[in-house]
């Protein structure tokens, strides 16, 4: 077996790490623990939340670090703790709201509270995604507001996520960075935030580069890691504007494509 080219595997959870049942299978999990054992650390990229993520990282036996909501949060995950925490500014994030809505109309909206507890509010007419991830429903616009935030969630009734992506970023583009995280999923977040923030941290606690770091994503938040990363691999599953920026395609997340080019760059 030839040495590891990369010291560092990136790896986004949603619809690339993780199956559409939110598990990860077995071939995954050992050209993984292949990957550990020759030398490289496996970090995980999510838009999540620490709250929402947490219980996958349990699940996987998993004590590094972790790069989660967007970039804002970087979490041991061994040690159940907060490394670093960034938050949105309430008052520019209102601002942009209704510079979007002035633009587009109404929206539905959800928010991510911050630290380790931080709750998901829901408000009115905001359809969640299928799942056991908890989530907490408001009727008073105040209750958005009333404690430190790490990111808006934004949907329309009749635009597409592309759509509503294109309209806020053109609208507030200058206030805060719109991103596409999934299917129902566009977010508002600090600006100059990305995933690639926070694993430019993460990767320095570490004592890697990006020159070392290979990362696998499936939707249009991910293009910032991919351009800090030295090889950005796009899930067969991932968002066109992702493949096109991607230095490779793989197969799907439901067909272990991560798996696929460990296990070739651990045998080439």
């Amino acid at each position: 077996m030839s040495p590891f080219p990369y010291r560092l595997v990136a790896t986004d959870l949603d619809g690339t790490l993780l199956r559409s049942d939110e598990s990860v299978s077995d071939r995954t999990r050992n050209a993984l623990a292949a990957v550990t054992a020759a030398g490289a650390a496996h970090i995980v990229v999510t838009g999540r939340a620490v709250p929402w993520t947490r219980h996958i990282l349990d699940d996987l036996g998993y004590e590094g670090i972790a790069v989660c909501g967007q970039g804002a949060q970087v979490y041991h995950a061994g040690e159940h703790r907060l490394l670093t925490s960034l938050t949105l500014d309430r008052q520019l994030a209102g601002l942009a709201l209704s510079k979007i809505e002035a633009e587009v109309g109404p929206l539905a909206l959800a928010a991510s509270r911050d630290g380790l507890d931080g709750e998901v509010l829901m408000g009115p007419g905001y359809k969640a995604q299928e799942g056991p991830l908890p989530y907490v429903p408001y009727e008073d616009p105040a209750e958005l507001w009333s404690a430190p935030l790490t990111k808006l969630y934004i949907q329309h009734p009749t635009l597409s996520d592309d759509e509503l992506t294109q309209a806020a970023r053109e609208t507030v583009g200058g206030l805060v960075d719109v991103v596409m995280a999934g299917p129902g999923i566009v977010e508002i977040l600090p600006l100059g935030l990305s995933k690639a923030t926070g694993l430019s941290l993460a990767a320095r606690r570490l004592g890697v580069k990006a020159a070392e770091t290979i990362a696998f994503g499936d939707m249009p938040n991910d293009i910032p890691m991919f351009g800090w990363a030295a090889h950005g691999v796009a899930m067969g599953n991932a968002h066109e504007e992702l493949r096109a920026v991607a230095d490779e395609v793989t197969a799907s997340n439901e067909e272990d494509g991560i798996a696929l080019v460990l296990e070739r760059l651990l045998s080439a």
